[in-house]
This record gives C-alpha cells, structure tokens and sequence, in this order.
C-alpha cells in the first residue's frame, strides 16, 4: 500500500504560481506511476501530469502543457506539481494518484490504485 498525501494547495489570483507536493510512505523505483489529477464539483476526475518513477515516462494534458511541470525527489519520497499562468478554470481540488506501472504512464486514472486525500487551488480572476 501506498499513502499519499497532499500539501501546497492554496488560492492565488490569475497569472500566479503554485507548487503541490505529494509525499509518499513508499516509493517502489522504476515500476510505479504517480499522477496529479484534478476533479471540479460534480465533474469527471482529469488526469494533469503524470511521471514514472525515475522520470522515464512523463504525461501532461493538453490544458496544462507548457504550463504544469511534473517532477519527483527520489530522496524524499516527493512528487511535485509546478503550476505556473494559473487561470481560474484551473480551480479545483487537486489528487495525487499512485499505481503500478504498465507501459508509459497515462491520465487515466483506472490505472491508479492509491489515491490522496485531496488539496484545493482556487484561482480568482
């Protein structure tokens, strides 16, 4: 099993930046899949951006390329979420996903089995 657990979450107004960390109680090198998903009220859950252990196989939606960056800290256990040109249709809660890899890792999150509590980001116009 995998904990998971969010921080960095916060409000900030459109432009602006914020990074989230998921820190995790375990942390299997080269076979696990860590994602950042994000899910509005009474909306599907949507993969963001998501990293295979040792960075190999990196996913970014469409929405975020160019914007969000993915990393993790092997050393800590740590996957990072950089958000920068914040907008508010970027507001929602944000998870942290991990699951065994199988391939490249995607944002689908069927492919996920451990999930986070949940952070929220608000960005106002």
């Amino acid at each position: 099993m995998i904990h998971l657990v969010e921080s960095g979450g916060g409000s900030v107004r459109a432009g602006g930046s914020l990074r989230l960390a998921c820190a995790a109680n375990r942390y299997p090198y080269d076979r696990t899949c860590f994602g950042w998903f994000r899910q509005g009220q009474g909306l599907e859950r949507e993969g963001v951006a998501a990293i295979a252990t040792g960075g190999e196989s990196i996913y970014y939606a469409d929405s975020v390329k160019a914007r969000f960056t993915i990393s993790e800290d092997n050393a800590k256990q740590t996957i990072y979420l950089e958000m920068n040109g914040l907008q508010p249709g970027d507001t929602d809660m944000y998870y942290c996903a991990a699951g065994w890899r199988q391939g490249s890792c995607s944002g689908q999150s069927d492919g996920y089995r451990f999930w986070g509590q949940g952070i929220q980001v608000t960005v106002s116009s």
